[in-house]
Order: C-alpha cells, then sequence, then structure tokens
C-alpha cells in the first residue's frame, strides 16, 4: 500500500520487464459519479447488447448500424452492490502505534529532533521498533445476501480494520475471511443482514469487443462509473504464474481495485486489479482477473480462508520453433520440462528433462502457463494423465498431484 497518499493502500508496482503498475484502480474522476438508493435482487438484471456495429465489406460485417448503448439501466440496478472498501493496514515494524502516539514532526526536518524525547500519550521511554498503520482505498462487490463481499489482495493485505461504505451511505465495519496472493483475491464479510442487493459471476468469458462497465472508488470520490470494450484475453502482465487476465479498455484509476467490471447483462465479468500506466496515471488500458477464476478461488476462501492448488514438480520453459523444429512437431506448443524437482510427484512419475508435455487428461497444453494454471486447478490429490513428447516419440504417464506449499498463512 502507497504510505504516503491517504487514498491509496498499495505502492505501484512495475511489473517485471514490463511497464505495468498495480494500484488502487479507479474510473476517472472526470466521469459522472452517479448515485442510487434503490435495492435490487441484482442477479436478476438483464438488458440487450443491440446488434453488431458495421457496414458493407470484404470482411462480411453486418450492414446494420447501431446507435451506441446506454448504460443507465444497468448501473442503477448493479451499482447498490458496489462498495467503497476502505483499509487500515499495518505498513510492518513490531509494535502497534496508535494515532496519538505518532511523532507530529514525522516527515519534516524537525523529526530527528523528537525521535528519542517524549510525546503525547508517551511515557518517556525510548521505543524499539514500531509498526506504522497506513490509510488505504478500494472497491468491493457483494456475491451473497448475507454479505460476502469480493476485493482484491492487495487492497485488504496486512488489514488492522476493515470498513466498508455502501452506495446508500452506509458504513458498515468488515472482517477478511481469506486473502490469495498468488490470484490477488481476497473475501471479505459484513454481519447484521441477510438482504444485501447483490450480483452474480458471469458464467462464460466475454466476447473481444463486447461493451462493458467498470464500477469502482476512484482517489476515495466513491461510486464511480465508465464503460469500455473487452480488447483481449488471457494476457499475461509478469505478475505471476497464474496470469490469465482480460484486458479492458476503459479508464480505470487508483482506488478501484477490487471493484467488479459488468456485461450488459449485468454480470461480473472480470475484478479490477491493475492498469498499464507509463505515467501511473490512466492511459485507458486496464487489467481484470476473469470471473472464471474467481469462480475458482472464493468458494475456497469462504470454506476454510486461503486456496489449495495442484503440484507437479517440473521446471517448465515455452517450446520454440527451433526446438519444434527439431523434434518434427506440428506447431510449437507444449511445455518443455528443464528439471522435475527432487521428491515432486513429477520426479517420482519418471518425467525427464527435454519432455515436453502436449497435454493434461485430453486437453492439449498450449504454453507453460497454460500448463501451470491447468495443474492448480486441479487441486491437490487429483490424478492425471498426462501425454508427452520424449525423443521425438509419444509417450503417456500417469500420476497423482501433489499440494503445491504457500508461504502465505489464513488471515
Amino acid at each position: 500500500m502507497i504510505p504516503d497518499r491517504i487514498e491509496d493502500a498499495q505502492p505501484p508496482r512495475r511489473m517485471p520487464q514490463r511497464n505495468f503498475r498495480r494500484h488502487l484502480l479507479a474510473g476517472a474522476a472526470a466521469l459522472a459519479i452517479i448515485a442510487s438508493g434503490s435495492a435490487y435482487t441484482l442477479h436478476a438484471y438483464s438488458a440487450d447488447a443491440g446488434s453488431p456495429f458495421g457496414a458493407t465489406s470484404a470482411a462480411r460485417v453486418p450492414a446494420t448500424p447501431i446507435s451506441m448503448p446506454g448504460f443507465s439501466d444497468l448501473v442503477a440496478a448493479v451499482k447498490p452492490a458496489v462498495v467503497s472498501v476502505r483499509v487500515r493496514a499495518d505498513a510492518g515494524g513490531h509494535a502497534m502505534v496508535s494515532e496519538g502516539d505518532a511523532n507530529p514532526f514525522e516527515g519534516t526536518p524537525f523529526e530527528k529532533y523528537f525521535k528519542n524525547f517524549g510525546l503525547p500519550n508517551d511515557d518517556g521511554a525510548q521505543r524499539g521498533p514500531q509498526r506504522h498503520l497506513i490509510q488505504g482505498q478500494g472497491s468491493g462487490f457483494f456475491i451473497s445476501p448475507n454479505g460476502y463481499i469480493v476485493t482484491n489482495n492487495h487492497v485488504v493485505a496486512n488489514a488492522v480494520k476493515v470498513e466498508v461504505l455502501t452506495d446508500s451511505g452506509a458504513t458498515l465495519e468488515a472482517k477478511v475471511i481469506g486473502t490469495d496472493p498468488k490470484s490477488d483475491l481476497a473475501l471479505i464479510k459484513v454481519d447484521g443482514r441477510s438482504d444485501f442487493p447483490f450480483v452474480k459471476l458471469a458464467d462464460s468469458s466475454p466476447a473481444i469487443g463486447e461493451w462493458v462497465v467498470a464500477m469502482g472508488n476512484p482517489f476515495g470520490l466513491g461510486g464511480t462509473v465508465t464503460a469500455g470494450i473487452v480488447s483481449a484475453q488471457g494476457r499475461d502482465i509478469g505478475s505471476g504464474s497464474y496470469d490469465d487476465y482480460i484486458q479492458i479498455d476503459a479508464p480505470v484509476n487508483r482506488g478501484n481495485s477490487g471493484g467488479p467490471t459488468f456485461n450488459l447483462k449485468g454480470e461480473v465479468i472480470g475484478v479490477n486489479t491493475a492498469i498499464y500506466s507509463p505515467s501511473g496515471g490512466s492511459v485507458g488500458i486496464a487489467f481484470d482477473i476473469p470471473a472464471t477464476t474467481v469462480a475458482n478461488v472464493i468458494p475456497q476462501l469462504q470454506k476454510g480462508g486461503h486456496v489449495t492448488r495442484g503440484w507437479l514438480g517440473v521446471q517448465i520453459q515455452p517450446v520454440t520453433e527451433e526446438v519444434a523444429d527439431s523434434l518434427g512437431l506440428k506447431a510449437a506448443t507444449g511445455a518443455l520440462v528443464a528439471e522435475p524437482q527432487a521428491g515432486s510427484p513429477a520426479a517420482a512419475a519418471g518425467l525427464k528433462p527435454g519432455d515436453i508435455i502436449t497435454s493434461v487428461d485430453g486437453v492439449e497444453v498450449k504454453d507453460p502457463r497454460d500448463l501451470a494454471r491447468r495443474i492448480a486447478s486441479l487441486g491437490p490429490d487429483k490424478s492425471v494423465d498426462l501425454r508427452l513428447i520424449r525423443d521425438g516419440k509419444a509417450h503417456s504417464v500417469h500420476l497423482k498431484l501433489g499440494q503445491l506449499a504457500d508461504a502465505q498463512t489464513r488471515q
């Protein structure tokens, strides 16, 4: 979290070898803030997407033109389920310190003169390393009527206190149910009611070019709505082994992390998580965790507070055109085994360096990322059939997956 700004709770992070920054995202501040006090059973909302736009061409684009879609009905229906998330988080250190104990001259030229002297509410004793608390803001959305809310892990990481501000203006205390740093998802909950307006996750991936609406809490301004289109699928932004982001071309900014992006049926197609930003502000390119990933992770967080993933135990790398040509492969697909890890299911099953894994349970493996996601989603103790190429010949291997070790502990 960004300690020097009240509206942020996560430092921008430059993705490896790319100019990406992770933010507490949000819709552009210049767009309208649309309020609605209505309570809906939001998962029942639907809207017509209209006809395809285009003109007659050699590409066979439908010739019937349409006007730009309006989003007011959609926004009125789903906006009550979107919340602002306010977090007080631990920035590190050891001894908890309250606001009254903080050095009032911290960050000024006079700070050094007051480090070892009694401050207000101080007994005059010299302090050891202190834990600094920082304020942050993000977004989230209800996925059940009894108060479960989806947000980003980086919004509530190290949270000491979490509050949510609803669309109706109510401030409610929330608790962290579980977090998953690998997918950057978290589940929080507010108690006391069973009639919260909520939304549902989309069952399938959106089409490229489809209209979408992003909602969130930019810069702490409150509920804000922006619109754009899905511009790409399966983006790898270098944030981890399981990158599979939906790229949307819609203005989002700091504070919108954890907020939903909707299709025109009012279904959540993704969770706003990162932006591409050479400058630190929005340039209109954002990245969402797909709803299919959310649907896999959130039930595990609700049940146990953490996520368990399958483990094969191999170091893998892409299959290059040169490797494919040398082995007589028709395409440069699959995952090349660099080395099985000692004591892993892969080592026990006899996988060797140079093997190319081409499918898992009959489903083609496109690349190493695809293999990593597939194995992780299967979970531990699952039996799988691998097809692989070894010395130019096809082989089959049957094995049982282990559990991926994770240093992260339950909140």
